[in-house]
């Protein structure tokens, strides 16, 4: 057993501790989520519905005291009202189509056979949580894993130990059953341990790339399902007949708000030669309004970083990219303190020798560059070990198709960045990850395919 400690982003103190599970009472909870999940798969699919639902409502009861608990524990500014929005809306469309989803597909019935295909459950679902949007990342995978049939377990980001806590107080209250969703503390260890055991039937983790390894290796040759979003590093693309003053704002914001700790959040923008001074001086002039301090000041518009270890990451992908001739173009912050305080950047000059054009940032940077035409902004958009979202800004769709169709990418955004439709797939390929979230798709996910042959006469 060790001690989970939550470190503040604000003040650098101890915000929160919980003792994790010993391997023993870990085991007992996976052995109490797998007996009680028969039960709750057996329950009509509306009464499971309407219970995660009822969850969520919950949650949302909470917000007043969850807003201020997530600017002390990842430092997000009050000022934006916490994730009950995103997380209700997400949901909500799970539940939505869930009898889509889920429904039988029926291959056909004639006098001698019927012939269909059920979606089953899993049985226990494992879900690894992230703590830069930590109630819309968890309910992404627990609302529909729920809904399906599964018992979860929900292990979440040190750096927001509170937030399944809060969950499962939630949904407990609402009526679903206690060893059906449960949020456990676990080191890495007994982590490992449970996944190698197969203790879980699915296992759905988003964090970094180091970590979805991990998580591949303490699967390996269980065969267990594993559902990864790992790293990213999107960029955005402004073309020649693009709405500037939109593309600037949508494409600065994707990159500075969370200070940047967004897995969608842009990290590059590549803008057509025609547009491109006009571009860099007004996302300047957009950074400079910011207003960077103590997250619980209603007028902070960008917080700390969640961990100082985070920003001394961005400030030396920063350095390296100055010393090799990068232009910064934000002056340093009065409340930058070296620490987890960052002031946010803008980057001109780059190139992708540099590896703040390379490397997953997850902080307030972005990197700008001049591109000529679409072939030059497709293969430097393509240059990245990752692939979650790009953004392309345009008036035309027929071109923005198909400069999309030739990105290695799991979205395509056109004229937006930086949003989650529940309605379209939430995916990835290349290092970012592979499974995929929400839709119809995640429907299929987070169950099996069963197949029935079924003949009605022997004669």
């Amino acid at each position: 057993m060790s001690t989970l400690e939550c470190i503040s982003p604000i003040d650098g103190s101890v915000f929160a501790t919980r003792d994790t599970l010993s391997l023993a009472q870990a085991r007992d909870a996976a052995d109490r989520a797998r007996m009680a999940q028969a039960v709750w798969a057996a329950r009509p699919l509306q009464e499971r519905i309407d219970l995660v639902m009822a969850g969520v409502a919950a949650v949302g009861a909470m917000n007043d005291e969850i807003v201020p608990e997530l600017a002390h524990m990842m430092g997000r500014p009050i000022r934006y009202g916490g994730e009950f929005g995103g997380f209700n809306e997400r949901a909500s469309h799970m539940a939505k189509i869930a009898a889509e989803g889920l429904a039988d597909i029926e291959v056909g019935e004639d006098a001698s056979f019927k012939r269909y295909i059920k979606r089953v459950p899993h049985g226990v679902v494992f879900v690894v949580a992230p703590w830069n949007y930590p109630y819309m990342t968890a309910i992404n995978t627990v609302a529909p894993a729920l809904i399906a049939g599964n018992s979860v377990i929900l292990k979440h980001a040190t750096q927001t130990l509170l937030v399944g806590e809060r969950m499962a107080q939630a949904f407990h209250a609402a009526g679903v059953p206690d060893d059906v969703f449960q949020n456990v503390f676990l080191d890495h260890d007994t982590t490992s341990a449970l996944i190698a055991e197969r203790a879980f039937d699915f296992v759905n983790f988003t964090g970094s790339v180091g970590g979805g390894r991990a998580m591949e290796r303490a699967a390996a040759g269980t065969f267990t399902g594993i559902g990864t979003e790992l790293g990213g590093k999107d960029p955005g693309y402004v073309m020649e007949d693009a709405d500037l003053d939109a593309a600037v704002d949508t494409l600065i914001d994707g990159a500075m708000f969370n200070s940047g700790q967004c897995c969608c959040g842009i990290e590059r923008i590549y803008v057509h030669e025609s547009l491109y001074d006009a571009f860099v001086e007004k996302a300047v002039a957009v950074v400079q309004g910011y207003t960077l301090g103590n997250p619980l000041d209603p007028e902070t518009t960008i917080g700390p970083m969640a961990h100082v270890r985070f920003a001394r990451e961005v400030r030396d992908q920063i350095d390296e990219a100055l010393a090799a001739g990068a232009v910064a173009h934000i002056e340093t912050m009065a409340a930058d303190d070296g620490a987890a305080y960052l002031t946010p950047q803008i980057l001109t000059n780059v190139t992708h020798d540099m590896r703040v054009m390379r490397d997953e940032s997850f902080g307030p940077v972005v990197g700008i560059m001049k591109v000529r035409d679409d072939a030059e902004a497709v293969a430097l958009m393509n240059d990245s070990e990752f692939g979650l979202t790009a953004s392309l800004w345009t008036a035309d769709l027929d071109r923005a198709q198909r400069v999309g169709d030739q990105i290695e990418t799991g979205t395509v955004f056109m004229n937006r960045a930086d949003y989650l439709d529940p309605g379209l797939c939430w995916t990835g390929c290349k290092n970012t990850g592979r499974g995929g979230g929400l839709s119809l798709i995640g429907y299929h996910n987070l169950t099996r395919p069963k197949s029935y042959h079924l003949k009605k006469v022997t004669s």
